[in-house]
């Protein structure tokens, strides 16, 4: 649970963008790395969120990173190792330059830009990353499921109308940025999935079969 005064909720996020790609950041003031360019894709959805990251970045440097005022913030933000020859201050101050020139022309968002990195995956698609990773995760059909059908009834008995219906929107988008079954494997792996679909039928059949269970779903709900 996200805490009510959470100071550096939004750089939280951004940092977490880097934990994949190796802990460290890979920027330069000339370029963005892996990290920080998913990130930035993904706040063309929302430049808000870019605009209160580089907020907090300034009021974390104001302060300096190891003051004993914002110590507890501070714990909570994952600790990314800098480069060699720099400081995680100096690394933020990058990152802050590079979030500055996005926020003086945001780009429009790019519905056919494939994301690069799991973190990208789940915050593109975070309705359907809610339901592969907490409906169909490793062992859930031995541990709390008889079928793959009784996970997807659990999860239209337990779930808002409108994450359903968010769910089922997405995948039209998804499949669409996943032409090959490898790539298909591969995002959603990123977004939780560890289950198998049912024997004989491929992912991409099963994922659109799940669409049509869920908006079938929404029709009769009248939602």
């Amino acid at each position: 649970m996200t805490p009510v005064d959470d100071r550096f909720q939004e750089l939280r996020q951004l940092l977490r963008a880097y934990e994949q790609p190796g802990h460290t950041f890979d920027d330069t003031l000339e370029a963005t790395g892996t990290a920080l360019s998913a990130y930035l894709r993904t706040a063309a959805w929302a430049p808000e969120r870019a605009a209160e990251a580089a907020r907090e970045i300034e009021d974390l440097l104001s302060f300096g990173l190891f003051n004993e005022e914002i110590a507890d913030d501070v714990d909570l933000l994952p600790h990314i190792a800098p480069p060699l020859g720099a400081g995680v201050e100096d690394c933020l101050r990058v990152v802050l330059h590079h979030l500055e020139r996005f926020l003086a022309s945001p780009p429009a968002p790019d519905r056919s830009a494939r994301p690069g990195i799991a973190w990208e995956w789940r915050e593109r698609f975070p309705a359907l990353a809610h339901l592969l990773g907490a409906y169909f995760y490793q062992d859930s059909l031995e541990l709390e499921y008889q079928s793959h059908a009784e996970a997807v009834d659990d999860y239209l008995s337990g779930e808002p109308g409108d994450d359903v219906r968010r769910s089922a929107s997405a995948i039209t988008d998804f499949l669409a940025l996943n032409p090959s079954e490898d790539e298909l494997r591969e995002a959603t792996a990123a977004l939780g999935l560890r289950e198998s679909p049912p024997a004989g039928v491929s992912l991409r059949q099963w994922l659109t079969d799940i669409q049509g269970i869920l908006t079938h779903r929404l029709r009769g709900d009248g939602s």
